[in-house]
């Protein structure tokens, strides 16, 4: 299984070598499933620097399984547990087995599918932590939230979680996801098409950029006082000081969410699952054997691709 261009860049799907035993805080896991996310598609379209990897790059930064073998400084985990977590840098959640600290990872409830697990860590930890860490969206009275990207993995999972945090929602995607965004609890769709910001003068509190094609000149008129631009990257400052005089006034800012793997905003993501309150948005599932064309497609498009080990 080969996608074309991929081995020059030393990234691969399954090229992965056995993982040793687990030291200190590493716990190893069986792997049930993971996921495409877009930093995946990134690596192979060469976006993503890996000149410093000495060996293949495997892809994979979600993972969902069973805990194997623990390292001896573990302390929360024992063989048997159901896990979720969010590898590092390094990747490798597709795969049989990885090593991965226990600070990365969450007991998985017995009421969740490992294989909708699988779909929910980066995606769902960048949604999470974009609206309640950079936006403070639990300290704003009746906000209103625009998702541009609202389609997405990071976009139908903020789009959900801004609803439950009390949000009017608008969602900006293409036309024919309009009634699946509802579904997911979109108050309002915008047709992408027609721009990333819709027209008609509203004011935002939250704008969650997750394409990164906004820059907070253009955002700005349309934040309302106190707003928040934030985005899946950084700006430049040269970007940022543009109008930054008259944004300032209005104490309208810009934030780049850092997605970490935090223990107990994956436990916070994966209770809303088990309760029945945030829906993995799961629209597709492919063997590993099958991953590579799945990435050739350019993933799932909409919603999250499982890839069931």
């Amino acid at each position: 299984m080969r996608l074309h261009g991929v081995r020059s860049r030393r990234v691969c799907v399954d090229e992965v070598l056995p993982p040793r035993a687990p030291r200190a805080d590493q716990l190893l896991v069986r792997v049930a499933a993971s996921s495409v996310n877009g930093t995946d598609l990134r690596l192979l379209r060469g976006a993503v620097p890996v000149t410093a990897l000495r060996g293949p790059f495997p892809l994979g930064f979600d993972v969902a399984g069973e805990v194997v073998a623990r390292g001896p400084a573990v302390t929360s985990y024992e063989a048997g547990d159901r896990v979720l977590g969010l590898l590092d840098h390094g990747g490798g959640g597709q795969a049989d087995r990885v090593l991965v600290p226990q600070s990365r990872v969450a007991l998985l409830p017995a009421a969740v599918d490992p294989a909708e697990a699988g779909a929910l860590p980066l995606a769902g930890l960048t949604a999470l932590q974009a609206l309640h860490g950079a936006a403070a969206l639990h300290a704003r009275r009746s906000p209103r939230v625009l998702v541009v990207g609202a389609a997405g993995g990071i976009g139908s999972y903020a789009v959900q979680l801004a609803k439950l945090a009390g949000a009017h929602v608008t969602a900006v995607a293409r036309r024919e996801q309009a009634g699946w965004l509802r579904d997911l609890g979109a108050d309002e769709v915008a047709d992408r098409d027609d721009g990333p910001l819709p027209g008609g003068g509203e004011r935002w509190d939250v704008v969650l950029d997750t394409p990164a094609v906004l820059r907070l000149a253009e955002v700005g008129p349309q934040l309302a006082d106190g707003g928040a631009l934030v985005s899946t990257v950084p700006l430049s400052a040269d970007v940022l000081r543009a109008g930054a005089g008259r944004l300032r006034r209005r104490r309208v800012r810009f934030a780049a969410v850092r997605t970490r793997a935090r223990p107990a905003d994956l436990a916070r993501l994966v209770r809303l699952v088990a309760a029945g309150r945030l829906r993995v948005p799961v629209t597709g599932r492919v063997p590993l054997a099958g991953a590579a064309a799945a990435y050739a497609d350019g993933g799932a498009g909409r919603g999250k691709l499982v890839v069931v080990i």
